[in-house]
């Protein structure tokens, strides 16, 4: 089955990439023509559906035990806050694209921020965000794929487990940059490639055998070697790029799938099936388990494991008044008396360097 799936999905892209050719022969001359399927430059793709993802806020924002499901995000928006006080400055004005209901302003103190702008695309999530006291705060229900600030204007902008869900990535990462000062930070966290691959494998081996085909189900996640490439196309400076993971325990597939809804996180994708089978269900819950599940050893109970992969990215808009790498070759000690280190500092001598350690 999945041999001839392999077969269908190259003969629908050789006949996608296919080149068609016109020749025409007159009087001895040979015209030709070819006309090429090509997105053109800087076009973005629409994979998400931004309406869906805002109902589907609107949705959790209004149920009656919507603390329950802040868990993760709240985790992740205290490590991400964590980092901010790492910054040895205090910002005058910062922004917090995404806020969902408050996630990380919660955690950051008029110590480090004077005037916070929050912004998301649900306007009963953004009226739910906390903050605390002695900051001013200002709410602006913006979508964080169109939004516009006054360029040079603010001094920081921080975004918690929101821009997984833009489609132009890219073109948010540019708008960022120009309503950032020079100087100024740009600091975020997004699910990376890995989340929740457990569920995305169960998912389709329990379509394939009781459906014959998949169809998505969790939406495609940015990986962490295309962060590094987007942020330095937007022209961010300084980045520091590094990622963690958070393994919750659920007692089945149908709990994880639950406080998904819950966060906010459904499946938004365009080409999404809106509709799920209950024995593909069940079929997929006891893959899941019988691939994943474990045992508690405290009472022997089992449970399956849900993997979250946090990106975690910061990046500076270019200023004069940044350090600057060394020149090549300027170094005064050779890596081959590391080991020695300590002598040479009491020492205080230099050592030259050969052509063979440059």
């Amino acid at each position: 089955m999945i041999l001839k799936i392999h077969q269908c999905l190259q003969q629908q892209l050789l006949a996608c990439s296919k080149k068609m050719l016109v020749c025409k022969s007159t009087k001895g001359q040979i015209s030709t023509s070819s006309s090429v399927l090509a997105l053109p430059p800087n076009s973005v793709m629409y994979v998400f559906d931004r309406n869906a993802k805002l109902l589907q806020r609107e949705r959790a924002a209004k149920a009656e035990d919507v603390n329950v499901y802040d868990y993760l995000k709240d985790e992740i928006g205290y490590r991400l806050s964590d980092r901010v006080f790492d910054i040895k400055r205090k910002f005058n004005k910062a922004l917090d694209l995404g806020c969902g209901r408050g996630h990380i302003s919660k955690y950051i103190l008029n110590d480090s921020v004077d005037e916070l702008i929050l912004a998301d695309l649900s306007p009963s999530w953004l009226e739910q965000a906390q903050t605390t006291e002695g900051i001013k705060v200002v709410k602006k229900v913006l979508d964080e794929e169109e939004f516009s600030m006054e360029p040079n204007s603010l001094d920081f902008v921080i975004s918690c487990l929101s821009l997984h869900w833009v489609n132009d990535l890219p073109g948010c990462f540019q708008r960022i940059m120009n309503s950032l000062k020079k100087d100024g930070v740009f600091m975020a966290a997004v699910f990376g490639g890995d989340t929740l691959y457990e569920l995305r494998g169960s998912l389709q081996l329990a379509e394939l055998e009781r459906d014959g085909g998949i169809s998505p189900h969790i939406s495609p996640f940015t990986e962490i070697r295309d962060i590094g490439s987007l942020l330095t196309r937007a022209g961010f400076a300084m980045q520091t790029i590094d990622t963690d993971e958070i393994v919750i325990g659920y007692p089945s597939m149908f709990e994880l799938m639950w406080d998904l809804k819950g966060m906010g996180e459904s499946n938004a994708a365009r080409n999404r099936s809106l509709h799920l089978k209950r024995d593909t269900l069940l079929a997929a819950s006891a893959i899941y388990d019988q691939l994943y599940g474990k045992i508690k050893e405290e009472d022997g109970s089992r449970y399956i494991p849900a993997t979250f992969q946090i990106i975690y990215m910061v990046g500076w808009k270019p200023d004069a008044s940044q350090p600057k790498p060394i020149e090549r070759g300027s170094g005064e000690i050779s890596l081959k008396d590391i080991y020695r280190i300590d002598e040479i500092v009491k020492q205080k001598t230099k050592v030259k360097l050969t052509d063979e350690d440059k």
